[in-house]
């Protein structure tokens, strides 16, 4: 096993070469067989425990045997404990959800404090048996039938291609100690009952059964790589990305045989759960949103736009005095006394100075806000009728600034100026308000 575990680290991992590298180390059969083996290869190497306490004095156990070997074999250890329960009882995770956060939050925080390189865990053939399995059971796309990935960001499991029989037997061929963890022989976890029940009758039936699996998962691999690459192709002809925000075409996406796939192929790593709401959007009255944690999908007329929710936590209203000249927030304004009016823009206005007062103030737009449009001779509007008249989308709605001197706008900034401050023949100081 050490050769073919040899080369299968010079084949699939020769970036591993003069690099730091963390073990993950339970004190479990599989853990330290890796360890073992990355004895016998030239890496700097350092273990990693985590004593999660959760078996009590067993636990406590497998840190001090963990620690001995190390000591034993002048290996650097780092350990630590956690309180799990409390933790999953204060989040509302359950026990092993709870575990994986406060193991690798522990471990990428070692990774930047003591400038290693990558983690290394012991997952096996027969682990990513299980995990297919269970994905299965819950109901998965390729992602979750393709299994556990060999590389993840600084992750590395080199010990997929193996089985826990060969493991075993190297253990037992080179006399390696283990710790046995009690939890593993209970059937209360999911997981157990498939290691204990369900692959057993698998491989009685088919001895070659695991070999089998993973030559269907490479399959599974090769197609999802054919999809993502399809996607991509797709999404060029779909998708425009708009500052932040990602414009889908409709009309391209509904020429598409199955645009569902599509789009929960652009839209599942943004963490949307409701795809049948999604998928409905399509047909889907313009305004219509739909959430994820962090993210806003809206159909606006014939696209569908997705963006970011606003972080950020706005007053409502910032101020602006006459000694200003710069604004820096909530947008970059530049106010200044000019001669001549140039060019007419969108992104900058001419007013009457002596027509201001100040402060003026700057907030977002309000339902039932009414201005003077220049250029309609004094008639009122409505600007949520200007919005529509512009065609602008709810996002871009929300991201309109309104600029009122004594409760009158004097601009809908970026959009139209108010007709009440235009300049005039008597127009004695001109005041350029420019959006930067």
């Amino acid at each position: 096993m050490f050769l073919k575990f040899q080369n299968h680290i010079i084949s699939r991992f020769p970036f591993l070469e003069d690099k730091k590298l963390f073990l993950a180390v339970s004190g479990g059969l599989d853990s330290m067989v890796l360890l073992h083996l990355l004895q016998q290869l030239p890496f700097e190497i350092a273990v990693l425990h985590c004593n999660f306490q959760l078996r009590g004095l067993e636990s406590f156990g497998d840190q001090s045997f963990i620690q001995n070997y190390c000591d034993q074999n002048e290996i650097p250890v780092f350990t630590t404990q956690f309180d799990t329960q409390a933790f999953a009882k204060d989040y509302k995770l359950s026990t092993q959800v709870a575990a994986r956060e406060l193991r690798y939050s522990w471990f990428y925080e070692l990774l930047e404090t003591e400038k290693f390189d990558y983690i290394l865990t012991a997952h096996h053939a027969d682990d990513n048996l299980e995990t297919f399995i269970i994905n299965l059971t819950r109901g998965t796309g390729l992602d979750g039938l393709t299994g556990i990935p060999e590389q993840n960001d600084k992750i590395i499991r080199p010990l997929l291609p193996f089985s826990r029989d060969e493991i075993l037997n190297y253990a037992e061929e080179n006399n390696i100690e283990w710790r046995e963890d009690s939890s593993n022989a209970s059937n209360k976890y999911l997981r157990n009952k498939i290691r204990h029940d369900l692959v057993p009758m698998l491989k009685q039936i088919n001895p070659n059964f695991l070999n089998a699996f993973q030559k269907t998962q490479s399959y599974l691999q090769e197609s999802k790589e054919m999809v993502e690459d399809a996607s991509i192709m797709i999404y060029q002809q779909v998708a425009k990305e708009v500052g932040a925000a990602i414009h889908f075409d409709l009309y391209q996406l509904q020429k598409l045989p199955n645009y569902k796939s599509y789009l929960y192929q652009w839209l599942n790593e943004f963490g949307f759960l409701a795809w049948n709401d999604i998928y409905d959007l399509v047909d889907g009255q313009s305004g219509k949103q739909v959430f994820s944690e962090e993210f806003r999908l809206l159909k606006n007329r014939n696209t569908l736009i997705l963006s970011p929710l606003s972080e950020e936590d706005e007053k409502d209203e910032y101020y602006i005095n006459k000694e200003d000249q710069d604004v820096n927030f909530p947008l970059k304004l530049r106010l200044c006394q000019v001669d001549d009016i140039t060019l007419d823009s969108n992104k900058a206005i001419f007013v009457d100075a002596e027509k201001i007062q100040f402060p003026l103030v700057l907030r977002k737009w309000n339902e039932g806000d009414v201005f003077h449009p220049f250029g309609m001779n004094g008639k009122s509007k409505k600007v949520s009728k200007l919005f529509k008249d512009e065609k602008l989308s709810l996002i871009e709605k929300e991201k309109t600034w309104i600029l009122c001197s004594d409760n009158q706008i004097v601009w809908v900034i970026g959009i139209r100026q108010d007709e009440r401050f235009k300049i005039e023949n008597t127009t004695n100081k001109i005041l350029k308000i420019e959006l930067q």
